[in-house]
């Protein structure tokens, strides 16, 4: 609000005495000092102008007969000023009484003419009367210029209101509106005024008569009455979301005031994070909670439809799961990660139909809700294009990687009926597409649930394997097959169940894998078999190998090789008494991941061995670029190759390739001495197999002969090195 700019009135006023003769001037000082006020004498009118300018006077007892500037001159200039115009003025004269002279003072502003001689009682009580009225007349003209400023700033608050701001009267009729209002409701003040309110109210529904609407009965009541959720029909006939405020005035005024706020920005807001909270960042697609409520939205739907039309609707679910992104965020980092991702979300859409949903669940799991489908057969051809389109090479920071997706479809309404049982009958089926090879798809079957149920609660006893130290490793020796030397032994990690007994490798590394689980483990194995070889080195000596196996999400992890050194450095075993057993399938996955780490491993030092070799994908023209040590033949060709000619030409192939490149041969699984003829005379390196010895605990493997006697062998004395 503007202050007032008038002083407010001292307690003791100036009274100013202006008179040219000094014994008159010393005579009213006298006269007059004692008096409520301050006494100001001057000598002239040029004095006493000077004086009315740098002081507040509140009265000028003025000499009329002045040289150079009279009385009356004084009074007509004070009279011009707007500082002095109102200020009282008695003229004292002692020549100037006549009638002309009298009037003449008058029609120069005085408010008194006294003639000397005069009565100092009379003057001192006139004095006293005309200060009072000028006191008065000063805080008047005080007030009424606060009362202009309080109004100009009401209007100004009122005007320049971002809220609307209505006075409604007793019969609902608006009787003041300000400009914010109108402009809300697109229309002028003018044309408000007189209006009803309730013509304007949308919702909430209310009583056409004034007198049955809750802004009149909380009127009545003198209690404030609240909308936080309402809405106005605009002059245009749209409907503006507001939130009311109505307040009764006092009760003379017969009227409330309203208080609009347009809530329009807040709605807006409201659903922009209402959006946000069920949309992927990262995607654009719908996040797990949107597809939840997108989902849910469509089975109230067909709840709700007729039985002919739930009988005959079909929708199926597709969960999909990308095939080695794990490795590319691990390899090349979150923001690599984060670019395939909506790559991937990107060709999603471009595979799909514009009304079905799509939505990336976490990670690298995205979900497809097929809507209006005519036969199930159709989502195995969507899930066959998503496969095509996701799976194949991507370049990443100018690096190529490769990757798949594995699919699971769960059917509407065979498979499940709720968010829930279709969610979990399509990730069900989608491990199931995993465990088949990935980059593959499956439907879900009742099955399934069974198998689902036994995996976790082997998942869970893996985990409680871990955690009480369940597992041991086992020593197959490896024998040089032209002389019967040992050349070392390869750990094999083997799982006593404190119920079920030796758990089979086979079940229980593929899920360590798919779990990740082995990471935890890879570090027990790191130190148990390398401090093993390193204890062994008093009775085998400094040139035992230990073969370690590294899976390949082991494999593909950027740490392998300072892991290792670690241990190594830990337990004091050369590098090269090392070799790291790596299947062909985790060579393949990433070729330029793969070199980079085959380089590390072999500044390392330790050697490097391709295991099931032949049963993976590999061509022949990417292993001349490996560094490698040894090829490790599958056990699988070596059991058929007497019988089989193609098996015994893959055997064959492998060893005469790994001659050529320089490289040791291991064949795995050899059981009987007729494939050991057949090895040595092939020209086979290494062989290990139930011929010699399966998988031997520490204890027994650290008496196994250095050199064994083949011909001890062939008599029948396998047993004794067994």
């Amino acid at each position: 609000m503007v202050l007032a700019q008038l002083k407010p009135v001292p307690k003791n006023q100036v009274l100013l005495v202006v008179d040219d003769r000094e014994e008159n001037r010393v005579a009213m000082e006298a006269l007059l000092g004692d008096g409520d006020w301050e006494v100001r004498c001057v000598d002239s009118g040029q004095a006493a102008l000077r004086c009315l300018l740098e002081e507040d006077v509140g009265l000028v007892l003025l000499d009329v007969q002045m040289p150079e500037m009279d009385g009356f001159e004084v009074a007509r200039l004070m009279r011009g000023n707007p500082r002095t115009r109102y200020t009282p003025i008695i003229f004292i004269s002692a020549i100037a009484h006549t009638h002309d002279s009298v009037l003449h003072g008058y029609a120069n502003g005085a408010v008194d003419f006294l003639l000397k001689p005069f009565d100092p009682q009379v003057l001192r009580y006139k004095i006293n009367v005309l200060l009072e009225h000028e006191r008065n007349r000063h805080e008047l003209q005080m007030l009424s210029q606060q009362l202009d400023s309080a109004r100009a700033f009401n209007a100004s608050v009122l005007e320049n209101a971002a809220e609307g701001i209505l006075v409604v009267d007793d019969k609902g009729c608006i009787g003041f509106a300000n400009p914010a209002m109108a402009r809300m409701l697109g229309t002028t003040v003018e044309a408000l005024r007189g209006t009803a309110l309730l013509g304007y109210l949308a919702s909430p529904d209310m009583p056409l008569r004034w007198s049955e609407s809750e802004f009149y009965h909380h009127w009545r009541q003198g209690e404030t009455y609240r909308l936080h959720d309402a809405a106005l029909r605009t002059g245009g006939g749209e409907l503006l979301p507001v939130a009311l405020s109505c307040s009764p005035l006092p009760q003379l005024q017969q009227s409330m005031v309203v208080i609009v706020l347009d809530m329009s920005t807040v709605r807006d807001l409201h659903a922009q994070l209402e959006s946000q909270a069920i949309t992927d960042a990262l995607t654009g697609l719908l996040n797990r909670r949107g597809f939840h409520q997108a989902l849910e939205s469509v089975l109230a739907r067909i709840e709700r439809s007729s039985n002919s039309e739930r009988n005959n609707r079909r929708m199926a679910l597709l969960y999909v799961d990308l095939d080695g992104f794990k490795r590319i965020n691990d390899s090349l980092g979150h923001a690599a990660g984060d670019m395939v991702l909506r790559r991937v979300a990107d060709q999603l859409r471009a595979c799909m139909r514009p009304y079905d949903t799509l939505a990336r669940m976490g990670g690298d799991e995205f979900t497809a809700l097929l809507d209006s489908l005519g036969h199930p057969e159709d989502a195995a051809r969507v899930a066959e294009k998503l496969i095509e389109t996701l799976s194949g090479r991507y370049e990443v920071d100018g690096i190529e990687v490769t990757m798949g997706a594995s699919v699971g479809i769960a059917c509407f309404p065979e498979c499940g009926q709720t968010v829930d049982g279709l969610l979990c009958a399509a990730d069900m089926a989608m491990y199931e597409a995993k465990r088949a090879g990935r980059q593959q798809y499956r439907f879900f079957s009742p099955e399934m649930n069974g198998r689902a149920r036994s995996r976790l609660m082997l998942e869970e006893s893996l985990r409680s394997a871990i955690e009480h130290d369940d597992f041991v490793l086992v020593y197959q020796p490896q024998i040089y097959l032209d002389s019967g030397r040992l050349r070392g032994f390869e750990a094999l990690l083997r799982w006593q169940h404190r119920v079920a007994g030796t758990v089979a490798p086979s079940v229980f590394i593929p899920l360590l894998e798919e779990t990740r689980l082995i990471n935890r483990l890879g570090d027990w194995i790191f130190q148990h078999g390398i401090g093993q070889c390193r204890d062994w080195q008093p009775v085998f000596g400094n040139g035992l190998v230990m073969s370690l196996n590294v899976s390949p999400v082991q494999f593909s992890m950027p740490k392998l090789v300072d892991d290792l050194r670690r241990v190594l450095d830990e337990k004091g075993l050369a590098p090269a008494q090392l070799e790291v057993e790596v299947t062909e399938s985790a060579l393949m996955q990433d070729l330029d991941v793969t070199r980079e780490q085959l380089r590390q491993l072999r500044d390392l030092g330790v050697r490097i061995a391709i295991d099931d070799f032949g049963t993976g994908y590999s061509s022949l023209a990417y292993l001349r670029h490996f560094e490698l040590d040894t090829l490790k033949i599958d056990r699988l060709f070596i059991s058929n190759m007497l019988e089989s000619p193609r098996d015994a030409a893959v055997v064959s192939t492998i060893i005469d390739l790994g001659r050529h490149l320089g490289l040791e041969v291991i064949a795995e699984g050899v059981e009987t001495l007729e494939q050991r003829d057949w090895l040595i005379a092939h020209d086979c390196n290494i062989m290990q197999g139930y011929l010699v010895a399966p998988g031997l605990p520490a204890k027994v493997a650290a008496v196994f002969p250095q050199q064994l006697d083949w011909s001890a062998l062939v008599a029948g004395e396998r047993g004794a090195v067994r």
